[in-house]
């Protein structure tokens, strides 16, 4: 059954090509009079400048970034630290994201899309001790090689479902500069789930705004993907001029933070559905509303299941790996909205919760989330391509994780040996500043209460430098 779902979205890439003279050639852009309701959000300003300049039409895309943070947090009370605690001596670490995106449009309504990347350096801790860890560009598992790894390779298709059009921002994701108002797309291929799934125009993107894990994406959501964040998936969207449904068939990895995904569909997978409203709720200020679930199927553990076994002698520790083979599903949801409230500030958040049953598999050790944030953009300042903001997040996790956390159980990024629950609570604000052509710096602070769940812990206080590049 899953196969021939598979195969269905394959066999939707032939669909019509006549259909696809619809859509306005890329290179024939046609004017247009945005509405007078809509309103820009302080990140939707103007493309922000690159050291070259990118083309705004043609079938070749080419441009590269690169992405460097270094982080530092002193020392901080600690009186205990199990095999996956922070350090609570004082350290300092630094990373880099190097990535050349690469694009050809085949037709007026075809297009592949292939990005390389090679990452390297450290996060403070290995990454390990925070459900919220502070560099979302930190690589899970320090023992991956640096060699350079494709991260993207998609093929995009459009289907246009009316005759009307928009003009459509060139990225390195969709070099379409026309896109009918309403339209399927579908895209296969080897991805990132959140590309495109619970994006926020305040808060998505390690490279300009926030670098906390649980700030720029939902904690609660266990997305599907190997570790460095990417998985082969297909999906399938429908656009409308006021609101589009997203649907996504994605492969888990064969284990906890694997870097190898599972092919077998039957034992293995990840569905994920997301609806999104946009709606005029403030005077000419269109706000955005996304409802997301997921579920995911994996040989994943189950947290009362390995307390039972640790109490009852069977196992030396509670151990969530310590189980036969199985398929388990995990499901939650998750809500996201951003709302503009004037030409340069906006209020953003999420919410999100998942059963907690079942390991934290994929992503981080999160079973509850809520976040607030402000977003302000630079051009009230007099500085168009600069921008600021500030986000609070609380995380939380189930009564079961959390016994097998007290009980000494470790997961992939948690495990101090002990534990007094406390929710882990995140404050973290930045300023990036435009220093000139695709030259940005960034100063980041974040402040942890309750690192890793553990009043018995903390506080944290991590400042960072950031420099991106763009080409």
């Amino acid at each position: 059954m899953r196969r021939s779902a598979w195969l269905a979205l394959l066999i939707l890439y032939f669909v019509p090509r006549a259909s696809a003279q619809l859509i306005p050639a890329a290179s024939d852009p046609q004017p247009q009079t945005p509405p007078a309701a809509a309103a820009e959000s302080p990140d939707s300003q103007p493309e922000s400048p690159a050291l070259l300049p990118h083309l705004e039409t043609g079938r070749l895309w080419l441009s590269g970034q690169a992405n460097f943070i270094s982080q530092y947090h002193p020392n901080f009370h600690s009186p205990y630290s199990g095999p996956n605690s922070l350090s609570p001596e004082a350290q300092d670490a630094s990373s880099r994201v190097l990535t050349l995106f690469t694009g050809l449009r085949l037709t007026n309504s075809a297009e592949l899309l292939c990005d390389v990347q090679e990452s390297g350096g450290h996060g403070i801790g290995e990454a390990l001790g925070l459900a919220g860890f502070t560099n979302l560009d930190v690589v899970r598992n320090p023992t991956l090689g640096k060699a350079p790894y494709v991260a993207r390779l998609m093929w995009h298709q459009v289907i246009p479902l009316g005759k009307n059009s928009s003009s459509s921002e060139r990225t390195p994701f969709s070099l379409f500069s026309r896109l009918p108002d309403r339209r399927l797309e579908i895209r296969f291929g080897k991805f990132a789930l959140n590309d495109f799934l619970d994006l926020n125009s305040y808060g998505s993107d390690s490279n300009f705004q926030f670098l906390n894990w649980t700030v720029d994406n939902n904690g609660a959501w266990d997305y599907a993907a190997d570790t460095r964040g990417y998985t082969f998936a297909a999906l399938v969207e429908y656009h409308d001029v006021h609101w589009s449904l997203r649907f996504a068939e994605a492969l888990m990895p064969k284990v906890a933070n694997g870097i190898h995904l599972d092919p077998d569909l039957s034992r293995a997978r990840a569905e994920n559905v997301e609806l999104e409203f946009r709606r005029t709720v403030l005077p000419h200020r269109e706000g955005t509303l996304r409802l997301l679930t997921f579920v995911n199927h994996a040989n994943m553990g189950s947290y009362r299941e390995a307390v039972a076994n640790f109490l009852n002698g069977l196992t030396p520790k509670p151990e969530i790996t310590a189980h036969p083979l199985t398929t388990s599903i995990k499901y939650g949801f998750a809500l996201n909205f951003e709302q503009p409230l004037n030409d340069w500030l906006g209020v953003f958040g999420r919410w999100g919760w998942n059963e907690g049953q079942h390991e934290s598999y994929v992503y981080t050790e999160v079973d509850q989330t809520v976040e607030l944030g402000l977003g302000a953009a630079g051009n009230h300042w007099s500085r168009k391509f600069d921008r600021a903001a500030l986000a609070f997040v609380s995380n939380g996790i189930s009564r079961n994780h959390q016994q097998y956390l007290a009980l000494g159980g470790s997961g992939f990024l948690l495990g101090d040996g002990r534990l007094t629950y406390g929710r882990e609570n995140i404050a973290e604000t930045y300023y990036t500043l435009h220093v000139w052509r695709g030259v940005f710096t960034s100063f980041d602070f974040q402040y942890i209460s309750n690192p890793g769940y553990n009043r018995d812990r903390g506080p944290i206080f991590v400042p960072a430098l950031r420099l991106h590049l763009e080409f």
